[in-house]
């Protein structure tokens, strides 16, 4: 397993995006805890949650809850596991998704993540997605209160745009440790943050990673798959999946770049995992880009 960086903690270079293990379609427990150990027998050692993974409206932190079952129930060690987790997003139970990003919310919002977690404090806490309703600044402002107050060790945020992450990193400085945006072979809308996160030296998580490859979770089971792309033509190659193929290219886009593809099997994590390990040649790098939509 290569790794990489967050903030100042090393983690796997591929994580597990833990979202499909308790939204709609979501697996039993016992087969989403055999999920995550998977991932840590594959030597996986970062785990991406939300308070607001959760299907039904009175279950918040129903993702937060499992991993942490998933990490005691673990036999080896998890010591240098990082969680990391987002707030500032809601689910009302009838497939939507609202955005809160008022202070006061983001606040309480980390301490009961905090609290469901079982930790002192969070490893790494992500502002969801910005609110249109509050300024910038101000929710930003509440993650540098939590970082203050020990709550949280770094912070992150998600779906933003440059200036957002302009703006985060002049009030956070050194503690904004990364981005998550939407980024795929197929959904390529955030290359220039993916381009000022490697200037500032800040970890880029692409969620959804696989799109154009695999199905997101939120597509359900009916979404589309493509087939007989130069992706899976260079995993037929290399005897591997079209996955690892679409991670690996991911991997080689910056050294900042740390994939978090979501899982609902064991073999789908290990699968990805494997994706570290996997190094592409320039040639077939080249003619990856040369695939991907104008």
């Amino acid at each position: 397993m290569q790794h990489r960086t967050i903030g100042d903690t090393t983690v796997s270079a591929v994580g597990l995006g833990a979202m499909p293990l308790s939204i709609e379609h979501r697996p039993d427990e016992q087969r989403a805890i055999a999920t995550v150990h998977a991932a840590l027998d594959a030597g996986v050692t970062l785990i991406d949650t939300a308070d607001s993974y959760h299907w039904h409206a009175d279950e918040v932190g129903h993702n937060e809850l499992l991993i942490a079952r998933a990490l005691a129930r673990y036999g080896g060690d998890t010591s240098g596991v990082l969680i990391a987790t987002k707030g500032g997003r809601g689910r009302p139970g009838d497939g939507s998704w609202t955005v809160n990003g008022a202070p006061e919310h983001l606040k309480h919002a980390a301490e009961a993540s905090a609290r469901r977690l079982g930790v002192d404090a969070i490893g790494l806490y992500q502002l969801h997605k910005p609110d249109p309703a509050v300024p910038w600044a101000e929710s930003v402002g509440a993650l540098r209160e939590l970082l203050d107050a020990g709550t949280i060790r770094a912070a992150g945020i998600s779906n933003v745009t440059t200036a957002q992450i302009r703006q985060a990193h002049a009030i956070l400085g050194a503690e904004l440790a990364s981005v998550q945006n939407q980024y795929s072979p197929a959904v390529l809308d955030s290359e220039p943050q993916l381009r000022l996160s490697t200037e500032l030296g800040l970890a880029f998580l692409p969620w959804s990673p696989l799109g154009g490859i695999s199905r997101s979770s939120l597509d359900g089971p009916s979404g589309p798959t493509s087939t007989g792309t130069t992706f899976h033509r260079v995993a037929a190659e290399h005897g591997v999946s079209p996955q690892q193929i679409a991670l690996a290219w991911l991997l080689a886009r910056s050294p900042v770049v740390i994939p978090v593809p979501g899982a609902s099997r064991p073999a789908s994590i290990t699968d990805s995992a494997h994706a570290a390990q996997l190094m592409l040649s320039e040639a077939e790098l080249t003619q990856l880009d040369h695939a991907l939509p104008n």
